[in-house]
């Protein structure tokens, strides 16, 4: 068995993590069903650890965060290198918050503006390209329709 020394493990540690396993979805706006790969976080360590570290992703991918039952939650950017916009949705899947261009590596908190159980995230810029509005929705399976 190999030993890392000192530098080879900080190289390892900083290198960008692969994007998970990833399973489809359609964010529905008004000009049309936007088809994503998503990478689910769904327990509380993949919801801490989220994108950070990533120094890009692709233009049609994202993040879904599912909290397993809705509440107001809050997000923030530490570690996160890319600017990212964030989707809160209740359980239905609908919009009812957007956050654009969050800062990269910003500390600010970013409250959902009352219960949600998901939030997505996409590049900075994704839900202006898409025309995302408060009511939109995403169609994933983790999103049980008409609960």
């Amino acid at each position: 068995m190999r030993r890392l020394g000192g530098a080879a493990l900080l190289a390892a540690a900083l290198a960008q993590p692969a994007f998970a396993q990833t399973s489809a979805a359609n964010l529905v706006t008004a000009s049309g069903a936007h088809k994503l790969e998503v990478e689910l976080a769904t327990t509380p360590k993949e919801r801490e650890i989220g994108l950070m570290n990533r120094r890009s992703m692709p233009a049609d991918h994202g993040m879904l965060f599912e909290f397993g039952q809705s509440a107001p939650v809050t997000m923030w950017m530490k570690n996160t290198l890319i600017p990212l916009d964030m989707l809160f949705l209740n359980e239905r899947g609908e919009v009812t918050r957007i956050k654009e261009r969050a800062q990269p590596e910003s500390l600010d908190l970013i409250p959902s503006g009352g219960p949600v159980r998901y939030v997505l995230e996409l590049n900075g810029g994704a839900a202006a390209r898409y025309g995302v509005k408060l009511g939109d929705h995403l169609r994933h399976p983790a999103i049980a329709a008409g609960k």
